[in-house]
């Protein structure tokens, strides 16, 4: 706000800041945290957090998004609505947000085609590692662990750089 108690930023209204959480979860492969969300919807300094929560909660009652383990995505209903009428958020607001969005669609692409989770039962902890490309699975493992400490870090370091471990398995198996 300015020294009038003007706000400055093209989005004013709770109807504008529903598009563009619309707009925004429209544009992502998959669920993202509350904090992504909310980072990515402050692209126009017109939004106020207590209106966006306002507008998140609204979205997620009327059924236009869900809110999961994994965070907050858009539902049918909401992709439907968004298409009809997204075009209404001004054009510089939605090049910031794409512009914005960019980093977060990759991150959240490359985390979908990764498994790494872990199973403990009778046999003892099991850690499955899974790797795709977006066209098939490239690579998949099961390893016997230590424990659940071990395989929560094999986890870790697999999540971080599986295409770098893909590798040197290849390496390793083709010499």
């Amino acid at each position: 706000m300015d020294n009038y108690g003007y706000t400055h930023g093209f989005i004013h209204g709770k109807l504008d800041i529903k598009i563009l959480i619309l707009f925004i979860l429209r544009r992502l492969p998959g669920a993202v945290d509350a904090d992504t969300l909310l980072e990515l919807c402050q692209c126009d300094e017109g939004i106020s957090y207590f209106d966006y929560s306002d507008c998140l909660h609204e979205l997620v009652e009327t059924e236009h998004i869900t809110e999961g383990e994994e965070g907050y995505a858009i539902t049918e209903k909401g992709a439907r609505n968004a298409d009809a009428v997204e075009s209404s958020l001004p054009y510089s607001v939605r090049r910031k947000a794409e512009h914005l969005l960019a980093p977060v669609q990759e991150r959240l692409r490359r985390a979908a085609m990764i498994t790494a989770r872990h199973i403990q039962d009778e046999n003892g902890c099991t850690v499955e590692l899974a790797m795709g490309d977006g066209k098939g699975e490239l690579i998949r493992m099961n390893l016997l662990c230590a424990g659940e400490d071990q395989a929560r870090q094999i986890e870790k370091h697999f999540r971080r750089d599986a295409e770098g471990y893909y590798q040197k398995i290849v390496e390793l198996l083709s010499e």
